[in-house]
């Protein structure tokens, strides 16, 4: 459903939440999330560039989020590496379909506005509430580190 590239985004943003005030290291990003350093990093200037997080380069750098969790969607990030396109004309281009959607284009529409809605609606932070007891897209190693019901370092 969403590609492979989102689904990295979705991990790191996910990480970057459960430390809203630290730096984060590409390679540290890359150890807890299992996204491959050279691929993560490339996805880290996609989110830095659509201003989701902030960067620093050198000794002590890294990335954090540019907003809190909460105010962050799903949606925001997903927009950010690979937007859901709506359809707005007939795929076909068939002249009889002009002004209208046929019947499986107009559902394949709903569906993809359905799906827009919910992730616009679904915060980084919302996530964190969900069950403490697992951590969204994070490896074990992050979830002991930070303490989440508090957002902050343990």
């Amino acid at each position: 459903m969403l590609s492979q590239t989102t689904e990295y985004a979705l991990r790191a943003m996910s990480c970057l939440a459960y430390m809203p005030d630290e730096l984060v290291s590409t390679a540290q990003l890359a150890e807890v999330t299992h996204v491959p350093m050279n691929y993560l990093a490339k996805v880290l200037q996609l989110l830095a560039k659509s201003e989701l997080i902030t960067g620093r380069r050198g000794v002590g750098g890294g990335y954090r989020l540019n907003r809190s969790a909460s105010e962050i969607s799903l949606m925001d990030v997903i927009n950010a590496i690979d937007p859901i396109e709506r359809i707005k004309s007939c795929p076909l281009k068939l002249e009889n379909h002009s002004g209208k959607l046929c019947p499986l284009h107009a559902r394949l529409d709903a569906a993809a506005k359905a799906l827009i809605d919910t992730f616009d609606g679904i915060s980084l932070s919302d996530m964190f509430a969900e069950d403490p007891s697992i951590r969204p897209l994070c490896s074990a190693e992050m979830t002991t580190k930070v303490n989440l019901t508090l957002g902050q370092s343990d």
